[in-house]
């Protein structure tokens, strides 16, 4: 193989992708959502999600994760709920605010979803998104 390989790649990629979400959520006036606490936001689901849930998927201790999770509840981008599964738990979810800075950063995500489109093109695009979707099978375990 050559040229640079295809992990370098993707975490390229996907880095390009983080700065443009960031820069966009900023921009909408969210300048307190550290890069670090988007990405712990982003394991969140609708129905909520544990912060030890949050610390696995996102690879990273409890500790930080509920240290992020704290920040993030600080500024209005989450509530901790009780888990109706467990009375002793409590579930993150997203609070107003936090579902209004996800959607700015779902339609910067369209935004660039598009332009790579126009760049490579419908059927190498649809071809990209197969292989990265085959690769998750093998490499996300949070399917």
């Amino acid at each position: 193989m050559s040229g640079p390989h295809p992990g370098l790649l993707m975490f390229i990629g996907a880095r390009y992708v983080e700065q443009r979400i960031n820069d966009a959520v900023v921009a909408a006036g969210f300048e307190d959502l550290t890069p670090a606490m988007a990405r712990a936001a982003a394991r969140l689901r609708e129905d909520g999600i544990r912060v030890t849930d949050i610390a696995e998927q996102a690879r990273i201790t409890k500790q930080s994760a509920s240290a992020l999770v704290d920040q993030l509840e600080r500024c209005g981008y989450v509530e901790r709920v009780p888990d109706p599964a467990d009375a002793r738990a409590r579930l993150v979810v997203l609070a107003p605010r936090g579902r209004a800075a996800r959607a700015v950063a779902r339609r910067e995500e369209r935004a660039v979803e598009r332009e790579w489109r126009r760049h490579l093109g419908a059927e190498r695009m649809a071809a990209l998104q197969d292989a990265l979707v085959a690769l998750r099978e093998v490499t996300d375990p949070y399917l």
